[in-house]
Formats: C-alpha cells, sequence, structure tokens
C-alpha cells in the first residue's frame, strides 16, 4: 500500500522538523528523567507517576514516528509554484459570503497544516475542495451540514 503524499508549505515543513527535534532532543530526555524518579519511588506495580511517565513516552515515541513518516512523505508548495490565476495549495483566497456579504481570507494547505482559526483551511475541507481550481470571479456553491453557502472569489494571491 502507497503512504499518502503530504502537502507540506515551507512554513509547515518547519513547524513539523522543529516539533520532531523538540520530541527528540527535550521531551525524550524529559520523560526519561521523569521515568526514572518513578522508579525510586519503590514499587513500579502501584506507581501511578511510573505509569503516568510510561504512558507519555508512548505518545511521544509515537508521535515521532509519525513525524518522521510525514516528512519522508512529503510534498514541498514553495511560493514560486503557487499560481495567482487559479486557486491551488498554498493559494491565499479572498472570498465573498454571497449571502450576508461578509469576505473572508483563507490559505489553502495540506491537512496537516490545517489551521482554521489561523484562517488556513486545508484543501480536503469542503471549502478547500470547492474553491480549488477556480479562477477568480468564480463562484462556488460549498454544501456544509448547515446547507449551501455561495462564495465569489474575489482574488488569488500567493
Amino acid at each position: 500500500m502507497k503512504e499518502k503524499e503530504v502537502i507540506l508549505t515551507v512554513d509547515g515543513l518547519k513547524m513539523l522538523e522543529e516539533e520532531l527535534e523538540e520530541l527528540k532532543t527535550v521531551k525524550r530526555r524529559e520523560v526519561a528523567e521523569r521515568i526514572k524518579q518513578a522508579i525510586g519511588f519503590g514499587d513500579i506495580s502501584e506507581n501511578s507517576e511510573y505509569e503516568d511517565a510510561k504512558n507519555e513516552q508512548a505518545f511521544i515515541e509515537g508521535r515521532i514516528l509519525t513525524l518522521e513518516k510525514m516528512l519522508r512523505n512529503a510534498r514541498i508548495i514553495d511560493d514560486e509554484s503557487i499560481a495567482t490565476d487559479v486557486v491551488s495549495i498554498g493559494s491565499t483566497v479572498l472570498l465573498k459570503d454571497l449571502e450576508y456579504g461578509d469576505q473572508f481570507e483563507y490559505t489553502i494547505v495540506g491537512s496537516v497544516e490545517a489551521d482554521p482559526g489561523a484562517n488556513k483551511i486545508s484543501n480536503e475541507s469542503p471549502v478547500g475542495k470547492a474553491i480549488l481550481g477556480m479562477t477568480k470571479g468564480n463562484v462556488v456553491e460549498v454544501s456544509v451540514p448547515a446547507g449551501q453557502l455561495k462564495y465569489q472569489i474575489l482574488d488569488i494571491l500567493r
């Protein structure tokens, strides 16, 4: 089975590499020290500190494996490859809600980097899917749980 390609912007790549470095250096050492201290408390069969530390260690090691796999399968989208005539991953898009007149600016990113609170939406999200491949001026309809939304693409930026 082919592993899923992970689409990242340059910033997203940097973010994952920094998280991986932090886990491998700082967090691994911290949890190893916690385990060592917990063992020092004596009987580990009824030692909640030991159990917590072992669970955290398992989580950290699992996250390290996940990040390494993501980075192995990464396809980087650099600024120069982002078109401004058509919506693609990496594009920043200015949308107008045709029902309410509100304007939104979203950057289309891969699912790993999605952060709606920071206006970064996944290419796999309903809005992301609907606007990919569209051009300035296009009107798109997006099916969401609450019904249909209509957006007009006002601008496409890098």
